[in-house]
């Protein structure tokens, strides 16, 4: 896409904590900083978009009296309907065309 990734924030999980993810974000000249463990509150904007998510999702799955098992479908529907929900602030565009440029 051509934009390039400048800082990364990451909690100590496993996945992010390796010489190989550190060498990798060296070389790619990414600035990678650690959260401290299950600290959620050192990244309230992500904490606060999940809260919204799984909220949306419990609610679709309610009301269509659907069980809960279908809650990680219901999740990818609810961010899907928000990346391509007009947005006020994005002058009336889509964050997917804000995103892309179409």
């Amino acid at each position: 896409m051509g934009n390039k990734v400048k800082s990364l924030w990451s909690d100590n999980g496993c996945e992010y904590v390796s010489n190989e993810f550190n060498n990798s974000c060296a070389v790619e000249g990414i600035k990678w900083e650690l959260m401290a463990p299950h600290n959620p509150q050192q990244n309230g904007v992500a904490e606060r978009k999940n809260i919204i998510i799984v909220g949306a999702a419990r609610v679709m799955l309610h009301d269509q009296g659907l069980p809960l098992h279908l809650c990680p479908e219901a999740c990818k529907t609810t961010i899907y309907i928000q990346n391509h929900s007009l947005h006020q602030i994005l002058e009336m565009r889509t964050l997917a065309e804000a995103y892309f440029g179409s």
